[in-house]
């Protein structure tokens, strides 16, 4: 795996069901968000830029295509990068995967603004934060 990307691990548990056995739509959103997270621990020099709560990212699109089936008991891997980085919006690029055979389960694309939490409004990507990024930028596959 390339040092840009991070793996987040997860098993597939009963409250995660739909009613007809499959992993439910939205649950999808958490294990996407959860590699996000999982993204940023592996970057405390990233995350320790957002520590004093000034400037936050927020979300603004998400689009998934879903592949196949995940159901009870599945292994996954979350595989999260940095897709592209703009002057005022980036995007991240995240493959759900299953553990046992490497298939593509769900694929996302997340777009997310720098927020100023104090003015409540998007600003430039631009600065200490910038460069942080800049090394991390993976283009998708």
């Amino acid at each position: 795996m390339d040092s840009r990307q991070s793996l987040t691990t997860l098993r597939v548990r009963g409250y995660h069901l739909d009613g007809y056995g499959h992993v439910n739509n939205a649950r999808y959103l958490e294990f996407l968000e959860e590699g996000r997270w999982g993204y940023f621990d592996d970057r405390p020099e990233v995350a320790s830029l957002f520590a004093s709560g000034k400037y936050a990212f927020v979300a603004v699109n998400l689009n998934i295509d879903y592949r196949r089936a995940a159901v009870a008991g599945d292994d996954l891997e979350v595989i999260t990068q940095v897709a592209e980085l703009g002057s005022r919006s980036a995007r991240m690029h995240q493959t759900i995967r299953r553990s046992r055979d490497g298939r593509s389960v769900a694929e996302a694309d997340l777009t997310f603004v720098l927020l100023d939490v104090a003015a409540n409004r998007a600003v430039a990507i631009e600065g200490s934060i910038r460069e942080a990024l800049l090394p991390l930028v993976m283009p998708a596959e």
